[in-house]
């Protein structure tokens, strides 16, 4: 541990900024498969890679599915006489008009939901009963132009804001769409011919015009990664996109040859998404996105390997274990999770994800996790009417029901994980302290302004909380993203100096990284996260997490000083400020104090009124800001805060 201790202090040296922002040509997934001849032969055809029963045989059903079969049944029934929802032109072109994506999403939506629920019911029961209206589903389907949501036609190159019958383009939920088309098709075809002998042919002649063709013919597009420059963006699009497009083809092209060209293109596609991730394996898009991205690589991994036989696995590397990890790590409890960037703080981790990745990696943390979680009625699924719809996931849900109902096992933090590459710090202690702070640059997937920032929870509750984000709208990805408050660090719990915020960029970010374990801490200079009118040399930001209190410190260089500096903390609770040099937080019960220097700083308080709905549902109708603002303007100085439980 003593070693440990002193490689952290100084890993700031050790990581050169071009790991921490850039990408490793590792090409993992290349190097495992050999070549595409090695793959070709190795490679599953005619899904004999799936393991789950044949419609008609519904013994094996009965046993899979076992006690819950009732209950998927009860579910489709409910959709029986299910009115599918018509999407029209004035739909989409909402987003164009007010950048509402609801106009067009919710009803798709409804559609996606409706339809998962009625396929599961089928397997389930295997009469008949809901061929009809799943059969009024793909129908509709079909004779749609485009499965793209609204805010995503932007893709196309001749019409931005309509689907083009004369352009097919694949963004997340086209693929998403796409594999659960392509499950239906390989569950129920010959059903639907028996109904009528036109309809699985048209299935398969959509799923193969908008997926398959389109996917060999254009490399281009920007989610594959193929033509992305040096130090330029890869997210959870590649992943996500990429696992889904594999689906339909192992479940749809029947041509081997096809077949090993398209594998063989993801592969080369996922390398890329897999190269730009760090070795620490943290979700640079946050926990929230973990799901999507880790959690898709997954999918994607796993996929493979039951497509191959086994032979291109790489469940062994220490990569794919750290990027398992890293949401088992940044999960508070009672539903709250770390949640820099645009994710909900919200945002649940599904058990049945954490139990087989954590399987996978040979990870006893996640495992005890998601076993802890489950028995302890935390959040077992994400419910709601979901965009995409993931037959996948769903059917390997139901092989570990029995392990995560009789297993038992208790979830512990650790009390530091250093992500060097990322910058990002978690610290924790037996007094129920859970702090998360980062560093990294403003140019980030779903970036927030928030170099320096930190969350704090205390016994699973968070005190000082970074809002998130509200609905997605066209606004949320345009030119004034910035100017939503949420995405400024001036709400963020961060300084503003000399009347300045940071700004957004890769140039824009931290410095000086230091990761201290035996100290429990965790600083870094975020003078370069302010551009160059703030007038800033230095500004430190240390993070030490005590056994009864967190102690944040600021020690500040000027250039020059045009205002007072103002260091903002953001919080949910009830805020008493009358107490000089102190500052009560009470948060569902939980209080916490804020001490400051009194003679030094003069504290005072800003209401957010909070109306869209993904804020309330998280945080209720306002959040708040305190602000602590110098008495007096100097060059150079510091302060000091400190945050602990409240004792009458």
């Amino acid at each position: 541990m003593k070693n440990t201790s002193f490689t952290l202090l100084f890993i700031w040296l050790i990581y050169p900024l071009s790991n921490a922002m850039g990408y490793t040509e590792r090409n993992l997934l290349q190097k495992e498969a050999g070549s595409i001849e090695v793959l070709k032969e190795i490679l599953l055809s005619n899904q004999q890679w799936v393991s789950y029963p044949k419609y008609n045989d519904r013994k094996a059903w009965d046993d899979f599915l076992g006690e819950y079969k009732e209950e998927y049944i009860r579910e489709g029934e409910e959709l029986l006489n299910y009115q599918w929802k018509l999407i029209t032109a004035m739909d989409y072109l909402e987003f164009q008009r007010s950048g509402s994506r609801d106009a067009m999403q919710v009803p798709f939506g409804l559609n996606n939901h409706t339809i998962s629920k009625l396929v599961i019911a089928e397997l389930a029961e295997g009469k008949g009963r809901f061929i009809d209206q799943i059969i009024n589903g793909v129908f509709q389907y079909c004779e749609m132009t485009t499965w793209a949501v609204s805010a995503h036609l932007n893709m196309q190159k001749n019409n931005k804001v309509m689907p083009d019958f004369r352009e097919n383009i694949i963004d997340i939920q086209v693929a998403d769409l796409g594999a659960f088309l392509s499950w239906i098709y390989y569950f129920l075809h010959e059903e639907f011919d028996k109904v009528n002998p036109a309809i699985s042919p048209y299935l398969k002649s959509e799923i193969k015009r908008r997926i398959l063709d389109r996917y060999m013919q254009e490399p281009s597009f920007w989610w594959m990664s193929f033509n992305t420059k040096p130090g330029g963006l890869i997210n959870n699009w590649n992943i996500w996109t990429n696992f889904n497009v594999l689906q339909c083809y192992l479940l749809m092209e029947e041509d081997k040859e096809k077949l090993s060209q398209a594998v063989w293109r993801s592969i080369q596609s996922v390398d890329k998404f897999i190269n730009y991730n760090k070795d620490d394996g943290a979700c640079e898009e946050g926990p929230g996105y973990w799901g999507h991205a880790a959690g898709k690589l997954f999918d994607y991994l796993e996929l493979l390997s039951s497509a191959t036989q086994g032979r291109i696995n790489l469940f062994d590397k220490p990569l794919i274990k750290n990027m398992a990890e890293y949401i088992a790590n940044s999960y508070i409890g009672k539903g709250w999770i770390v949640n820099f960037s645009d994710a909900s703080a919200r945002t649940s981790p599904d058990n049945f994800l954490l139990y087989t990745f954590g399987k996978a990696v040979g990870s006893t943390y996640m495992v005890d996790m998601s076993i802890a979680r489950y028995n302890s009625k935390e959040a077992i699924m994400p419910s709601g009417k979901r965009q995409c719809v993931d037959l996948y996931r769903a059917l390997r849900n139901q092989t570990c029901y029995r392990q995560l109902r009789t297993g038992h096992a208790i979830h512990r933090y650790k009390p530091y994980m250093a992500y060097p590459d990322s910058e990002v710090c978690f610290m924790s202690n037996k007094n129920a302290f859970f702090v998360a702070a980062k560093g990294g640059h403003n140019d980030e997937s779903h970036n927030h302004n928030d170099i320096g920032t930190f969350n704090l929870y205390i016994d699973s509750i968070p005190i000082i909380i970074d809002a998130g984000v509200g609905t997605y709208t066209r606004q949320t990805f345009d030119s004034n993203r910035y100017g939503n408050w949420g995405m400024q660090s001036n709400y963020h719990n961060l300084p503003i100096i000399n009347g300045i915020g940071q700004k957004e960029g890769k140039e824009f970010h931290a410095q000086q990284v230091v990761f201290n374990e035996k100290a429990k801490s965790f600083s870094m200079d975020i003078s370069k996260a302010y551009p160059t009118e703030a007038g800033v040399n230095k500004w430190i930001r240390s993070y030490t997490l005590k056994n009864d209190k967190l102690i944040i410190s600021d020690t500040y260089d000027l250039l020059e000083t045009k205002e007072k500096n103002q260091i903002n903390f953001m919080t949910w609770g009830a805020i008493d400020l009358t107490m000089p040099g102190r500052i009560i937080i009470n948060t569902k019960g939980q209080k916490a104090l804020l001490e400051y220097d009194m003679n030094k700083l003069m504290p005072s308080l800003e209401e957010i009124e909070l109306t869209d709905p993904k804020f309330t549902s998280v945080w209720g109708d306002c959040v708040y800001r305190i602000s602590l603002t110098a008495k007096e303007t100097a060059n150079k100085g510091s302060y000091h805060y400190t945050i602990s439980k409240w004792r009458n």
